[in-house]
């Protein structure tokens, strides 16, 4: 039997609320690329306090990112990575002193940082399903929550039907961000969904696989949202402590999946659908699948 040829990327996602480093071996399987996760490192930066609130990334948070990337590229050489990706999403878009810092950053450790826009983040995420899920003859609404936006794609029958990216995301919320855009996204959703039956809203993001797991379902398995809707209401009349002891969540997390859960319900209930789906993939997992696509082209490490 040949042998199996295998090749270890690295994706980096430097979110809003926190910074991911996702290695994996990417192998071609029946002539699809595919890959299995070797490492998936999460960091509480959470940039977006900083930029939603001041408008810039403050020294600190600089330098705590710093030393993050720092560790992250220790672990991708200990990997034995042979290409990675680091891209930026909301905060970095937004933040005054983005080109200072993401050079302070390539000064100290030779990481090349892409910022991308919130319309190529949900492309990237949008391919992603296309490459695990049957989209044909299928109404789907995917919604990836982040901390400081937030990524919207209609499909309907398999074919891309309405995208939208939103500054609306979780830490903005909690730093009671304008309530007038979380508004424009329920109104978008409820137009663009107002013809379309039979909708099934997926959704990505680290407060969504936390939602997975409350839920005890297995990726891919439908929470209806009657089972959403009771779980928003448990959390929010737990305290931050109760949320942490009670649901196992992290602090970082136990503020953020309040309105997380507000988003993803809002979306069921605008689009008309009762039925959510959580997959447990997020960008950095398309930026792999991207990587190993050749989709885009990867760095080295120096």
């Amino acid at each position: 039997m040949k042998k199996l040829k295998l090749t270890k990327l690295a994706a980096i996602d430097i979110g809003s609320n926190a910074i991911r480093l996702l290695i994996a071996n990417t192998y071609i399987e029946n002539k699809n690329p595919t890959y299995k996760k070797i490492s998936l490192i999460r960091l509480p930066i959470r940039l977006g306090n900083d930029v939603f609130s001041k408008g810039k990334i403050s020294k600190n948070k600089i330098n705590n990112l710093i030393e993050s990337l720092e560790a992250f590229k220790c672990i991708m050489k200990m990997h034995k990575v042979s290409k990675y990706i680091a891209v930026a999403t909301s905060a970095m878009r937004e933040a005054q002193n983005a080109k200072q810092t993401l050079e302070k950053i390539y000064r100290k450790t030779k990481l090349k940082i892409r910022v991308i826009p919130g319309d190529i983040e949900a492309d990237y995420i949008l391919q992603l399903f296309k490459s695990k899920l049957n989209i044909k003859n299928k109404n789907y609404l995917f919604i990836d929550v982040g901390g400081g936006s937030t990524e919207i794609n209609l499909l309907i029958n398999g074919k891309i039907f309405a995208s939208k990216s939103f500054k609306v995301g979780t830490v903005r919320l909690i730093n009671n961000s304008n309530k007038n855009v979380f508004n424009d996204l329920c109104n978008w959703i409820n137009r663009k969904t107002l013809k379309i039956k039979n909708i099934i809203v997926i959704g990505t993001g680290g407060n969504a696989n936390k939602i997975l797991k409350i839920s005890k379902k297995f990726p891919y398995e439908i929470i209806k949202l009657n089972s959403l809707l009771n779980l928003f209401k448990k959390v929010k009349n737990y305290t931050i402590n109760e949320r942490i002891i009670k649901l196992k969540l992290n602090p970082d997390r136990a503020d953020v999946i309040e309105p997380a859960l507000e988003i993803y319900t809002n979306a069921l209930k605008y689009s008309n659908s009762n039925k959510f789906m959580v997959p447990r993939t997020g960008l950095a997992d398309a930026l792999i699948l991207s990587l190993n696509k050749a989709n885009v082209k990867g760095d080295d490490l120096d």
